[in-house]
């Protein structure tokens, strides 16, 4: 049970990296100039990149985690509810991860309407994220 847990630490530690980097390229993709092709494509490249590999790191991760919570019955029985909220949370950042599969289309199609501010916030959403399933899978507040 110890290298399963190992694991999905170390995936989710991998798929974070790429939910806190992606939306950094979002940042510096809304402030290239119209005329700047290069540098749009380089960016675009890097961010294609990025997303696929995380998408890839993602899948073990829940997979891990799925093996501890339905193989082991980590986190089964009352005064779980930590799980739960884990759980949701997880669930949003997966919906996080979607979007950022839909923002990186708008900016393929050139039809980015936000500004780099907006990416600079959207960007501390999974910071958020993690520490909140931090504090829940350490602490057990429920």
């Amino acid at each position: 049970m110890l290298w399963i847990k190992a694991l999905h630490i170390v995936f989710v530690a991998s798929w974070f990296a790429g939910l806190f980097y992606l939306p950094r390229i979002f940042v510096n993709l809304a402030m290239v100039p119209q005329d700047s092709h290069a540098e749009r494509e380089r960016l675009l490249l890097m961010a294609h990149k990025l997303y696929r590999f995380m998408s890839l790191l993602m899948v073990p991760a829940l997979g891990f985690g799925l093996w501890l919570w339905l193989g082991y019955g980590i986190g089964k029985g009352s005064g779980n509810g930590w799980l739960h909220a884990k759980l949701a949370l997880v669930v949003a950042l997966i919906g996080y991860h979607h979007y950022c599969r839909r923002l990186l289309r708008e900016f393929e199609q050139l039809g980015n309407r936000r500004s780099h501010t907006w990416y600079r916030w959207f960007n501390e959403a999974p910071v958020l994220g993690l520490l909140l399933v931090v504090v829940l899978v350490v602490v057990k507040p429920f």
